[in-house]
């Protein structure tokens, strides 16, 4: 019997990692027959093993230094992550940790850990504690214990689990956990047990007790949030103390006069609230004394005694050793690899690690088990997780600059998420004379990509001085660009050494120039890709390199090439002149150094779907799980949409466990009509930076329902314009679009917001009179024949498919013309190029890689010339051009269509 195969693309789209037919769809194939290449042994299961291998280091200031690491695993096949790491020498006088907070101070206005740095004056500095993300459920205040220059500014919480990191005052570090015990004396003698300070409302574990009730709280001038706390479910009774006087009493409800920085407020509820109310009285002094007490040997500690504390979850890494998670790593998605921020210190005491694992682009982290092994390597001692993910994010001041910077991207690329709190590096160190000078400026460029470099200089403390007054004289060891007035352009790749000498003094820094073969995958996303007259067509192009980074190619490093239309291209936009006569479809190809991907325009129009200012239908709301929470309806008055409607949803997922859904349901389900066959929707979001999951449903015309993507995550506030690609839907139309809704998966769900309001608006179909034409026809084709026939007809080849190393080679050309491609040679580049349809192939003879529309895949083998035509294996063209193939043994024939 003929043996079928019909692979569409080739590669795996939610993983972007190339399928090997062999393994995946032939492995029950035997026989020499087969044409294709024999289906790889599989190899006997080994254990993985990872080292962690320096990268560099830079000096941060006097006692501090930032460390960067490869962490390499003995799978080749598994992606290298990227860890970060502030050292700290604890030894050293003039280098010292604090803990930083939200905006001024407050335990609740949260912000960014570089606007933490920069308001502190810190050098470096990483996220600290766990928090609830939502605002509209919880004030985001730590949840456990922060001290800062021995101040307590949060105590801990009733958790169970949860580890701290600290420095005394004595510049000794601490990892372990604590409890609060405290107790408020009044003037008469009585005294009530304090149960925490500045806490937002939680539970208690493991009892589930709610944390207010039948509590007495202090609130300082640390807690700027409006109410104290929102969601206690208790009505409170309040006192105002200043200098250790009452100077205010409200028996229900909470006192609206500002806390001042001497004073603080006493907040009661049941029996609580009889303690203020029956022991305290205005004018009357009334003392708070309270301590930390470790959980696990009973000492208690003066908060004074530390010159620091912030709070993590669970510990990783006790006594040198991986030790037991002493919290459910679940709610941290610890057994996936993730972005993840953690903080110890060496066995001797003398040295903090405050380490970050990067999450971007290709580098996806690593799971908790992993960075036990990271932090063991380093040489941890005893060491805490911190908050990871989204929130892991850490900055360091370059030598000889002014202020801090990212040391690498978040998961977010170079927005960096509001947090609770952060631990901070600082100097004490006084002015010195100058040390040194650095050549400072971009380290990775693309080909035409023009960068700035400064000198800069620092000084025996290795903190920046003022470099006026030096000149710089820039040079490079190799000829990989023009240095002109500080600029320097890109024109070869390779990487070479910037130099800058002033005097005696001099610097260098390393730089690179990306190269194709670096490149692992080129994308570029236009805003539309209907074709006319008159478009302008942003095109942003991103490259993914084989190391995981992620980059944004200049517009300038980017080479255009256009078929079926001419277009101009400037500042990454590409504006079409004209349309080619009777052109069903146009390609607009980037390409850089070689390496090039594309994307499909067709002529046809935009038409309005739904811009809500006429709704005759009903819309409504659904949630699930059932406790789901939320509203949608039309409204009007939105910001940026003051004077027209939009459909607004709201939603709650507070209550319920597991995956949750908030839907604005369309026309009572039954939805909005989709007609003709739309290749992308656009449509206008009102974003609330939640970071959860938008989606929308079709029911088309078969009663189908399709689930498309239309932000993963919502990490934009304020308006936005989405495009949407529908081709890949597999929607059958005329549709209806019945539900615009919003996800918030289990998984990594402490990520996301669990409340939040979007909006959507201007909703737009782009619609190509038809799709991209593909020729449909059968060719045949036999092993050893120049003999074929294409559709029943005759046909010559000018070479016959041949099989060498148990590999079958047939003639691209032939198979690609007669299938509707249309191939090219570049006999300058010695590369051939394939269009058909919504793919794009490019081969070079001898190489066993090729680019499939942008993304490196490995061949089965190389292509091959003979007789000056070019031969490729026959899986290449069933995997990469979406053809099926047909092998008949006996008549060694081959059917493609």
């Amino acid at each position: 019997m003929p043996r079928k195969l019909h692979i569409m693309n080739g590669f795996c789209r939610k993983c972007l990692v190339p399928i090997v037919a062999g393994a995946v769809l032939l492995g029950s194939v035997t026989g020499a027959g087969w044409p294709f290449a024999h289906p790889p042994v599989a190899a006997a299961a080994t254990a993985v093993s990872y080292k962690l291998v320096k990268q560099g280091e830079s000096i941060v200031t006097s006692g501090a230094k930032q460390v960067d690491y490869q962490w390499v695993s003995s799978n080749s096949s598994k992606t290298t992550q990227l860890v970060h790491v502030l050292q700290i020498d604890l030894t050293n006088p003039y280098v010292q940790l604090n803990a930083m907070s939200g905006k001024a101070g407050s335990v609740t206005a949260r912000q960014s850990v570089g606007a933490m740095a920069k308001e502190t004056g810190a050098v470096a500095g990483i996220n600290g504690d766990v928090f609830n993300t939502s605002t509209s459920t919880s004030e985001g205040a730590p949840l456990g214990a922060e001290i800062r220059s021995g101040e307590v500014l949060t105590s801990t919480s009733r958790l169970q689990g949860m580890y701290s990191f600290g420095v005394t005052a004595d510049r000794q570090p601490i990892v372990d956990q604590f409890g609060f015990s405290g107790t408020v004396t009044a003037e008469d003698g009585t005294a009530f047990e304090l149960e925490g300070i500045n806490k937002s409302a939680y539970k208690f574990e493991p009892d589930g007790a709610y944390s207010h009730v039948n509590k007495l709280y202090m609130y300082t001038d640390n807690w700027t949030a409006p109410q104290r706390p929102m969601n206690s479910g208790t009505l409170p009774t309040e006192a105002f103390v200043v200098d250790g006087v009452v100077t205010e009493i409200v028996p229900s409800g909470e006192i609206a006069t500002p806390v001042p920085e001497n004073g603080y407020i006493l907040r009661g509820h049941k029996e609580a609230a009889d303690f203020i109310k029956n022991h305290l009285a205005v004018g009357q002094k009334v003392s708070a004394n309270y301590q930390l007490v470790s959980l696990t040997n009973g000492k208690t500690y003066d908060p004074t005694s530390f010159q620091m504390m912030v709070s993590g979850h669970t510990i990783l890494v006790d006594g040198g050793a991986a030790a037991k998670f002493s919290r459910d790593i679940s709610g941290l998605s610890g057994a996936a690899a993730r972005a993840r921020t953690a903080v110890g210190y060496s066995k001797d005491g003398k040295t903090v690690y405050l380490i970050t694992v990067e999450e971007s682009g290709g580098l996806k982290g690593v799971p908790l088990k992993e960075l036990q092994q990271i932090m063991i390597q380093l040489g941890v001692y005893k060491g805490v997780n911190l908050d990871g993910g989204g929130s892991t994010t850490m900055v360091a001041r370059p030598l000889g600059d002014f202020s801090v910077t990212l040391a690498h991207p978040t998961s977010y690329g170079t927005t960096q998420r509001q947090v609770a709190n952060g631990i901070g590096v600082y100097t004490t160190a006084p002015q010195g004379t100058i040390k040194g000078i650095v050549a400072s400026g971009t380290k990775t460029l693309f080909i035409g990509q023009q960068a700035s470099y400064a000198l800069k200089a620092y000084d025996t403390y290795y903190n920046p001085i003022d470099p006026s007054g030096l000149t710089p004289q820039w040079s490079i060891d190799k000829p990989i660009g023009a240095f002109k007035g500080g600029v320097f352009t890109a024109s070869k790749t390779g990487t070479a050494k910037l130099t800058v000498k002033s005097g005696s003094a001099s610097d260098s820094v390393e730089i690179e120039v990306v190269g194709a073969d670096q490149i692992d995958q080129l994308t570029v996303s236009p805003n539309t890709t209907v074709l006319e007259a008159g478009a302008s067509i942003s095109v942003p192009v991103k490259a993914r390199l084989k190391d995981g980074r992620e980059l944004t190619v200049p517009a300038s490093s980017i080479q255009w090439e256009f078929k079926g239309f001419t277009a101009n291209s400037a500042d990454g936009k590409i504006t079409v002149q004209s349309v080619s006569p009777n052109a069903t479809v146009g390609y607009a190809i980037a390409r850089y150094d070689g390496f090039s991907t594309m994307f499909v325009l067709a002529p046809g129009s935009e038409k309005p779907l739904e811009n809500f200012e006429n709704v005759s239908y009903n819309v409504g709301f659904t949630g699930l799980p059932a406790e789901t929470k939320g509203q949608a309806a039309i409204v009007t008055g939105l910001p940026g949409r003051e004077t027209s409607k939009a459909l607004q949803l709201d939603y709650d997922f507070t209550n319920g466990t597991g995956d949750r859904f908030a839907y604005a349901v369309l026309n009572g389900g039954n939805g909005i009509a989709v007609d003709g066959s739309p290749s992308a929707l656009t449509l206008d979001v009102s974003g609330d930076n939640s970071s959860n999951w938008l989606r929308a449903e079709f029911k088309d015309a078969n009663g189908k329902l399709a689930y498309v993507t239309l932000a993963d995550p919502i990490d934009w506030s304020g308006w936005k314009t989405l495009r949407v690609d529908l081709s890949s839907a597999n929607i059958a139309y005329p549709a209806k679009l019945t539900k615009l809704y919003v996800v918030n998966l289990a998984q990594d769900q402490d990520e996301r917001a669990l409340q939040g309001q979007i909006a959507f608006d201007n909703l737009k179909l782009q619609v190509p009179p038809q799709n991209v034409a593909i020729t449909n026809t059968n060719v045949v084709l036999t092993v050893g024949s120049k003999n074929a026939t294409i559709g029943g007809q005759a046909a010559k080849l000018d070479t016959a498919p041949l099989v060498q190393n148990q590999t079958t080679y047939v003639p691209l050309r032939f198979v690609s013309d007669a299938l509707g491609g249309d191939t090219v040679w570049d006999p300058k580049e010695k590369k051939v190029t394939v269009l058909r349809g919504d793919k794009m192939l490019e081969l070079r003879p001898g190489q066993s890689e090729l680019i499939a529309t942008g993304v490196r895949v490995p061949s089965p083998a190389a292509p091959l010339v003979k007789s000056e035509r070019v031969l490729v294996p026959l899986r290449v063209v069933s995997e990469q051009l979406g053809l099926t193939v047909v092998w008949d043994p006996k008549k060694k024939s081959i059917t493609i269509y």
